[in-house]
């Protein structure tokens, strides 16, 4: 794998800075929308240190994330293990040793996600849809998205996975103020 060394411009630092900042506000709003304002505040903000931020800077093409396209150069991508080890609401976080041979011979295995970081995952994934679909999104796009990656569902707790996609196709559905309700309702807390 090749290694990007192309120098980082204003415009791809200026670029990056933008989509970052537009979509931790919509996940602020978004949480905010359902009580979880705490989250709303903090969301994402290990974008903004130096490792994740040059990178995807470096990286940055406007309508997809850069951890996809420094992945594709380097064969990893250092600012999403970064990020993912600092973000609770990635189901990536939740994943520890097994010690009980459960789900097969499997050394490592999904653990189940509390309600509020699969909700501020849902915010997340609504957000960056948003961000990235731009005047073409609709509430069926983080679904469509979630389903395309089912090869990873396995890194997921079946229960993590079983309650995202049920919000997802209430969303997909019902919109956002009815899922939102109901996550108000059932699961911020």
């Amino acid at each position: 794998m090749k290694k990007n060394n192309a120098p980082v411009t204003r415009r791809n630092i200026m670029g990056h800075l933008k989509t970052i900042t537009k979509h931790r506000h919509l996940v602020m709003q978004g949480c905010f929308r359902v009580g979880l304002y705490r989250q709303g505040l903090l969301h994402d903000l290990s974008k903004y240190s130096p490792v994740e931020f040059m990178v995807g800077a470096r990286y940055w093409q406007g309508n997809r994330s850069p951890n996809n396209a420094e992945r594709e150069d380097k064969g990893y991508s250092e600012a999403w293990l970064h990020h993912k080890g600092r973000n609770r609401h990635h189901f990536e976080y939740w994943v520890d040793y097994n010690l009980r041979g459960e789900m097969g011979e499997n050394p490592v295995i999904p653990v189940r996600m509390p309600g509020r970081y699969v909700v501020e995952m849902l915010m997340d994934r609504i957000a960056a849809s948003k961000v990235y679909a731009g005047e073409n999104y609709d509430d069926s796009f983080p679904l469509r998205y979630f389903e395309q990656g089912t090869k990873v569902m396995q890194f997921m707790h079946p229960d993590t996975a079983a309650l995202l996609h049920k919000l997802l196709k209430m969303l997909a559905e019902e919109g956002e103020e009815q899922t939102f309700a109901y996550v108000r309702r059932h699961l911020h807390k």
